[in-house]
């Protein structure tokens, strides 16, 4: 069976920063404001009231502190508590397509691969801006390649899931050098109004090039040696926004938003995680004790932290399980593969490392890869 490794990878992050203080000043603000508004209902019992937010309140419900945003504008200003930008014309390039340019040169570069080697792209991230024509064709078509490319989305798994989808197009001679970008512009969908989600997402682009082992030059290449993906339906992290929401005549104003039952989630999703990554291993025969990095998805600090332990056996060491959700805060599916673009150095060859990403769906996506 052809080997198959990741040869590069890049990461876009916007210059905008949102920090934890900011967002809880805006926030308790907006609660004050609403508060005095509704009194009337709020002191008859038909209302309840909001409460406030806080830093430490954030930082112990999910270890973060900032988040980078491509438009700051409007989501500090109680007036208006959502990002104020423009709507691009048809000759223009969508956010996600301009992010994902620049994370896609630098992925690239990394791997030594130019426009003419990529045959297939994919974009895969957990919202689209459009559904047609595909961003990964107008992002074909900026770059300069040539070939076949596709957008896909499995929520927060969508770029372990795409690098699965890569591995086999190589492995099954329908392209030869892949180019996945994960453009998460995902601060519009936060509902800033919100006292248990205001905090949650930030914006950015990861992108990775998969190829076969024997085109790969770069020094920093990963071999994939096992691929698991599982899915299991719940509803407890859902966004319901429709191509179809016109035609309702009450329509609803959350629908745009990202809605979660954490408690649930983290209760029933963490489980099934633990198992994938240990059977992979398992099935890789991959101890425990091999591992050198586990590049985990990255929501939040609690899950990651107990995670790493049920795949370890014990609490990770420093550096073990790197965190970036601290300054990235919930990047979706370019969680992990920020972890990974960031920490891959310093592993020797044939040490063994975890990429995995997992969230709405349920779903699971694992990787047990190898430092060539």
């Amino acid at each position: 069976m052809k080997q198959v490794v990741i040869s590069g990878s890049g990461c876009f992050t916007p210059k905008e920063v949102v920090t934890n203080e900011e967002l809880v000043a805006s926030y308790n603000q907006y609660v004050d404001l609403h508060n005095q508004e509704f009194k009337a209902q709020i002191d008859a019992g038909e209302l309840a009231a909001l409460e406030y937010s806080s830093c430490e309140f954030i930082e112990k419900a999910s270890g973060i502190k900032s988040r980078h945003v491509m438009y700051k504008e409007g989501i500090l200003d109680t007036a208006v508590m959502q990002p104020v930008f423009a709507r691009r014309g048809e000759d223009e390039h969508p956010e996600m397509v301009e992010m994902a340019i620049a994370a896609a040169h630098e992925a690239m570069a990394q791997a030594g691969k130019t426009a003419a080697d990529i045959d297939l792209i994919i974009c895969a991230a957990s919202n689209m801006q459009r559904p047609y024509p595909a961003l990964s064709i107008e992002l074909q078509q900026a770059l300069g390649c040539t070939g076949y490319a596709f957008d896909m989305n499995v929520a927060c798994s969508s770029a372990t899931f795409a690098i699965s989808n890569a591995v086999n197009a190589i492995r099954g001679g329908t392209a030869k050098v892949v180019l996945i970008v994960n453009p998460e512009f995902a601060s519009p969908q936060v509902n800033y109004t919100s006292r248990d989600s205001h905090f949650i997402f930030g914006d950015v682009c990861t992108a990775t090039i998969i190829e076969a082992e024997e085109t790969a030059s770069s020094e920093s290449a990963y071999r994939i040696l096992g691929m698991r993906l599982k899915t299991e339906f719940s509803n407890n992290i859902r966004c319901d926004v429709s191509y179809v929401d016109h035609c309702y005549a009450d329509q609803d104003p959350e629908a745009p938003f990202f809605k979660q039952q954490g408690r649930k989630v983290f209760k029933e999703l963490l489980p099934i995680v633990a198992d994938v990554i240990l059977a992979e291993m398992d099935a890789c025969q991959v101890a425990p004790e091999q591992l050198k990095r586990l590049w985990l998805h990255q929501a939040n600090i609690n899950m990651n932290l107990f995670a790493a332990k049920k795949i370890l056996g014990r609490d990770p060491e420093e550096g073990e399980a790197p965190l970036v959700l601290d300054t990235y805060a919930n990047t979706a599916s370019a969680g992990s593969i920020i972890a990974f673009h960031q920490n891959k150095t310093g592993i020797a060859a044939g040490e063994k490392a975890i990429l995995c990403s997992f969230g709405a769906g349920y779903s699971v996506g694992c990787l047990v890869l190898e430092k060539c």
